[in-house]
């Protein structure tokens, strides 16, 4: 069984390249914190290096958020070491500020279901791990198209809330907009947000 949003997401230690020098990650020493897996196609790309560079102007809104960050492809650690001298450096300054895992013969992306066998690549997967290790979000999407960082910082203030208040978050709540109470299903009380969300958002 492939991995599912409310189940344990699958554990694994691989060698990544982070501040310069190769270390090695386990996810599960990552528990008590929340965590984004950002599975990408590989280095020296047109697309990627987009998606990692925005995530590393936001890092500081992750931190706050007590979001660890770890982006993973199926390329080497001297990969990552020269994608981030030659060019990620120059597109943020001091480059990525976050570990970049190597995920050779697609291991990991095989474990969350991203990798492609014929291309031989992690196709473009966004894992949301809470801090008890289970899956909340998913996103998986062909090369072609990158992902909205900020509606990933979103999700994540989202469920951060829920998991705080229990409260339910209507389709595209902000901090400080109107919020469903736990468990309502009544049609009184969702016409009612129904009103105030499309007032909200001049819908």
């Amino acid at each position: 069984m492939g991995v599912q949003v409310g189940r344990e997401a699958p554990d694994f230690t691989a060698n990544a390249f982070h501040q310069g020098t190769g270390k090695q990650v386990k996810l599960s020493d990552f528990r008590g914190k929340w965590v984004m897996l950002c599975f990408y196609p590989a280095d020296f790309t047109c697309v990627c290096p987009t998606e990692l560079a925005t995530v590393a102007a936001k890092y500081q809104e992750f931190q706050e958020l007590g979001v660890e960050i770890l982006a993973i492809s199926v390329d080497s650690n001297v990969s990552h070491k020269v994608w981030q001298e030659v060019e990620l450096s120059k597109m943020v300054d001091g480059g990525i500020p976050y570990p970049m895992v190597s995920d050779p013969g697609g291991e990991i992306g095989t474990l969350y279901g991203v990798y492609d066998d014929l291309q031989g690549v992690d196709v473009r997967g966004r894992f949301l791990i809470d801090p008890d290790g289970i899956l909340q979000a998913m996103e998986v999407l062909t090369p072609p198209v990158g992902r909205n960082i900020s509606e990933v910082l979103r999700q994540f203030r989202a469920f951060q809330h829920h998991q705080k208040t229990g409260e339910l978050m209507p389709s595209g709540w902000q901090p400080g907009k109107p919020t469903l109470p736990p468990e309502t299903e009544t049609l009184t009380r969702a016409g009612h947000v129904w009103e105030i969300w499309k007032t909200d958002n001049a819908f």
